[in-house]
């Protein structure tokens, strides 16, 4: 892990940068049109969008932009989309699937996701999703927020294995038996709200250890998830947190320093439980 591009490689053999931004809560257009030209010029080589966002003509345009600008080809970026929970069943993802594609203005997809592990409908949505990775309309085929009876329900039946599970991950919600359980299967894991949105910034461990590293509380939490083998892909509205956020390859965590974070763990959410939600 030296920078920007360094990339984990999917039981495919597609590489997946460790980093990337997270867009969620970010406004379609300009907002997100510059904070993808911003990540892009700075190094970033992974955009996370979904349909739920509502951003992905926004996200598809700062990539148009970005790449103009840059002259880099479009094979170094890493994209991806998550289909919403309305939208899971075998037809209705495909449809899904086109329309986040023409809204971001891309001829395929680096990865394709389920949002949420809905009961009885994932099942349907996943043979879409492998039928679209068969026809190479995508390089990767993933799940969002799948607990491990989600993953063992869903592989019962799957042909593909998916290469990322997306979850909730931070130092407050470590979820090590999933992580293990992920790790024996090859399905590389990916944290949403690295970060807790802010929450954990400023407890007293993260601060100290920020302090001898002389490093931001953020950027030891995400280097935290780099050294726990864990995808992150943090959130930012602004250029300078954008750039801040990833200045993490240049430090290291002591084995003490990654074993006080992780014991900081309470098992505490701060989205939806995936045995909980009614959306």
């Amino acid at each position: 892990m030296e920078n920007l591009s360094s990339a984990t490689v999917l039981h495919n053999g597609v590489e997946m940068p460790w980093f990337g931004l997270g867009t969620s809560g970010i406004k379609d257009g300009a907002e997100t049109a510059n904070c993808i030209r911003t990540a892009i010029a700075n190094g970033y080589r992974s955009i996370d969008t979904a349909a739920l966002y509502g951003n992905e003509t926004g996200v598809g345009q700062g990539v148009y932009e970005a790449l103009r600008e840059t002259g880099l080809p479009r094979e170094n970026l890493f994209i991806t989309s998550k289909v919403w929970n309305s939208d899971l069943g075998y037809d209705s993802a495909l449809a899904a699937f086109e329309t986040s594609l023409e809204k971001l203005g891309l001829d395929y997809l680096d990865l394709y996701m389920i949002h949420w592990p809905v009961k009885g409908k994932y099942k349907d949505a996943w043979r879409a999703l492998e039928k679209l990775y068969k026809d190479g309309r995508v390089k990767a085929i993933g799940v969002c927020n799948f607990n491990i009876h989600h993953l063992e329900d869903l592989l019962a039946d799957a042909e593909i294995v998916p290469m990322v599970n997306q979850v909730e991950y931070h130092p407050m919600l470590t979820q090590n038996e999933l992580h293990e359980f992920c790790k024996a299967r090859g399905i590389q894991l990916e944290a949403w709200s690295p970060l807790m949105k802010g929450e954990i910034l400023n407890h007293p461990v993260i601060e100290e250890i920020a302090m001898k590293t002389e490093k931001t509380p953020a950027q030891v939490i995400l280097r935290w998830d780099l050294q726990n083998g864990v995808v992150t892909i943090p959130k930012s509205k602004t250029e300078f947190r954008i750039i801040q956020n990833s200045q993490i390859f240049d430090f290291e965590l002591t084995d003490d320093d990654m074993e006080r974070i992780s014991a900081l763990n309470e098992n505490r959410r701060i989205g939806a439980d995936p045995d909980d939600f009614d959306f």
